[in-house]
């Protein structure tokens, strides 16, 4: 079976065998108290790499936005929601919106929605406008306009918070046609050259990085206020002292081979829309390792996930949030190699044209050498 499911994009596994060893998994206190071994030097390190002054590690980004919009709470704040924001995100803005809170939704990707409504917002009540979107949308394969909506919140004197979870570890600076990626795994921040005091990112490792843990990472300001209001930092768990070493070995994995990777991530992903094309396909997704086919969708997909499941080719079958069309996605890793994603393919090719071979297709995977 091939796994077109797993969001681990670099493919970083962290085996125990390569992990540093550790004397205990936990303290036994939580993290107001005394924090892990390792959990502040892992959290800088994560800050530094995605262009921000200071990080603080959480169990998960739920913990993370759950005490962030609760602290912001406190401020006074009022939240401006991109319409698209990832599921996490949203529930942390319930939890504001559930106490009182005042929160507006903006269409997606949408500055100058943005603008109107924080507009409307200041002929009346003087409150501290906060910005909230992905960093990177996969449902519609295109990164936020982080620029324009750090403009606006700056010019108000508010502030931008970016869900990085998909981009942290692929994304990264300098980006260009034949590394579209970028270099350094930096993410959403570092790809769009964006920094400032005014931009808090919360993101999970667990996806490009392979681990489950989250860093909030922001400003030394912020992230010391955050620290003093944080309710699960009290009442809950820390990040495992295994889980912690994770961290520690992808960001040493992240530095000797990651440009690697995301190179050969970028070719798989390549390949894979070269494939399709062929064939007459489109996906969704641009060179984002996440591929949404366009043009099965519905009963089709369900039809097709089914007969690819048997075939050997496990896909995701999903409904965009908001709709009850079933869509069939592929998720590409760089442990993937050439001839998977062309034997993906040629099943894609069995499923639509009722035979194992599709016409005009002329696949040149010589190329593919990493």
């Amino acid at each position: 079976m091939i796994n077109f499911t797993s969001a681990l994009y670099l493919g970083l596994h962290h085996s125990s065998r390569v992990l540093q060893p550790w004397q205990q998994l936990s303290l036994g206190v939580p993290a107001a108290l005394a924090e892990p071994p390792g959990a502040t030097e892992v959290a800088q390190q994560l800050a530094q790499l995605q262009g921000c002054e200071q990080g603080v590690l959480l169990p998960s980004t739920l913990h993370l936005f759950w005490d962030l919009f609760g602290m912001l709470f406190q401020q006074q704040a009022a939240l401006f929601l991109d319409a698209e924001t990832y599921a996490v995100v949203r529930w942390g803005v319930e939890q504001f919106r559930a106490k009182g809170g005042e929160v507006h939704i903006f269409r997606h990707h949408d500055p100058d929605a943005l603008l109107a409504q924080i507009k409307r917002l200041s002929y009346g009540k003087r409150k501290y406008p906060v910005a909230i979107a992905d960093g990177f949308c996969p449902a519609c394969g295109h990164a936020a306009p982080v620029g324009e909506y750090l403009e606006i919140v700056r010019h108000f004197g508010g502030l931008l918070v970016l869900d990085d979870t998909q981009a942290l570890g692929v994304l990264g600076e300098m980006p260009a046609l034949h590394c579209p990626y970028g270099k350094g795994g930096g993410g959403i921040l570092r790809w769009s050259g964006s920094s400032g005091p005014d931009i808090v990112v919360g993101s999970s490792l667990a996806k490009g990085l392979g681990v489950p843990v989250a860093v909030l990472a922001g400003s030394g300001k912020l992230i010391k206020r955050f620290k003093a209001a944080s309710d699960t930092r009290v009442h809950g768990s820390p990040p495992s002292v295994a889980v912690i070493q994770a961290a520690r070995h992808a960001l040493m994995v992240n530095r000797s081979r990651g440009d690697w990777l995301r190179q050969r991530l970028a070719q798989r992903a390549a390949q894979f829309r070269n494939g399709l094309a062929a064939m007459g396909l489109n996906t969704i997704g641009g060179w984002f390792p996440v591929q949404i086919l366009r043009e099965i969708d519905g009963s089709e997909a369900v039809q097709a996930h089914q007969v690819l499941s048997r075939l050997g080719i496990q896909a995701v079958l999903s409904r965009p949030r908001g709709s009850n069309v079933a869509h069939l996605s592929f998720l590409i890793t760089a442990r993937h190699t050439a001839g998977e994603i062309d034997q993906c393919i040629d099943m894609l090719a069995t499923v639509i044209h009722g035979s194992g071979k599709s016409a005009n297709r002329n696949r040149k995977t010589n190329a593919l050498t990493l």
